[in-house]
């Protein structure tokens, strides 16, 4: 185990320098970058507190699926290859919610407030 800082508080203090300091301070090409800069930490800050859990879900959403358990990777690829070859289809119990669930998952780490994500998210609870 490492002693503090942990990575994810290196992230945010990073990213917080970016947000606070140096953007207000840059002007073209460099506040762009910047701005880009913050946005991939918020990514991996985002990635570091909800990827294990999402990724543990998929997982057992696919082996569900697929009756078996294995890699994240290979189930993946195995279902990808079942749907192209049209031995599992889109009517397949769980499919559906499984693809939903899976790219709702991605969104929130990638771009949460993109606003389709948003919508999804207000329609899920009603």
């Amino acid at each position: 185990m490492q002693d503090a800082p942990t990575a994810k508080e290196l992230i945010e203090a990073v990213r917080a320098f970016l947000e606070e300091r140096a953007m207000k301070e840059l002007t073209g090409h460099a506040a762009f970058h910047a701005r880009v800069a913050a946005n991939a930490l918020a990514i991996v800050e985002r990635e570091l507190e909800q990827g294990p859990r999402a990724e543990a879900e998929e997982r057992a959403r696919l082996a569900a699926l697929l009756g078996h358990d294995g890699e994240l990777g290979d189930l993946n690829a195995e279902l990808a290859g079942k749907i192209r070859s049209g031995e599992i289809s889109l009517e397949a119990p769980g499919l559906r919610d499984h693809l939903w669930q899976t790219t709702l998952d991605k969104v929130a780490i990638d771009q949460p407030k993109y606003s389709g994500y948003r919508t999804a998210l207000e329609r899920e609870k009603d």
